[in-house]
């Protein structure tokens, strides 16, 4: 991973450890969020929604059986999309629970996690190249390509690196990353698997949002002043001199 980027909040010049980072720092997230995001109920919804359109579809794969490659992948690649606008969105707006969760998986869990997610970044970005669209994912062995059994049970498949030469510097670095990712943990595995692996560890982290935001809330409740002439004690002590 190469190339630096300017912090949306401050402006500092960054080297980010995420692609999708936007922040230097997460006081710098949190001060954006503060004078951005101003109606946290409707962002938890959206993001419920959001969570509910994904497992929606994900779910699905164990029910399309496709006529063929290029109906399986089509279905793949709707999935691959939700899973990866949900994980940029965590990412950006919440990056420091996003990371404590991860960190709280164990030390083999926490590669295999982002090694997936960045996987389905490179799909992602690759599922308009006709080139590779209908052979990221084959159907089991000992079965044909027409009727093979449902999307969930196909498998990934290894691919040729795309050419990237013509991609400025700092996004062939990332595009590079994502396509090492994809070949080191899609390529060969069912995507059922990669799926479920997917989807657990974002289940997690918006769990993790919606309660952070829910205690935050509640303080926010208890600490807000009381509104009303009754409320104030001075108004009370003046009324009575």
């Amino acid at each position: 991973m190469t190339g630096s980027r300017s912090c949306a909040q401050c402006g500092t010049v960054f080297t980010p450890r995420r692609e999708h980072a936007r922040f230097c720092s997460g006081e710098c997230r949190i001060r954006w969020n503060r004078d951005h995001l101003t109606d946290s109920v409707a962002e938890e919804r959206a993001l419920e929604w959001s969570l509910a359109g994904m497992r929606d579809i994900t779910e699905r794969l164990a029910a399309c059986r496709p006529e063929d490659a290029a109906v399986a992948f089509s279905a793949v690649a709707e999935a691959v999309w939700w899973v990866t606008i949900i994980d940029a969105r965590l990412i950006r707006q919440y990056m420091d629970i996003y990371d404590a969760v991860l960190d709280a998986h164990t030390a083999p869990q926490r590669p295999m996690i982002e090694g997936t997610l960045t996987g389905l970044r490179f799909v992602r970005n690759q599922s308009s190249n006709e080139a590779f669209s209908t052979n990221f994912i084959s159907p089991p062995a000992g079965s044909n390509r027409h009727g093979s059994g449902v999307t969930a049970a196909w498998r990934w498949n290894r691919i040729p690196e795309p050419a990237l030469s013509q991609l400025p510097d700092d996004i062939r670095s990332w595009e590079q990353d994502r396509y090492q990712a994809y070949q080191a943990w899609l390529a060969g595995h069912v995507i059922a698997e990669v799926f479920q692996r997917a989807t657990g560890f974002l289940d997690l982290a918006a769990a993790r949002v919606a309660a952070v935001a829910s205690a935050l809330a509640a303080t926010d409740q208890r600490l807000s002043p009381p509104t009303g002439p009754q409320s104030h004690p001075w108004v009370l002590r003046l009324r009575h001199t």
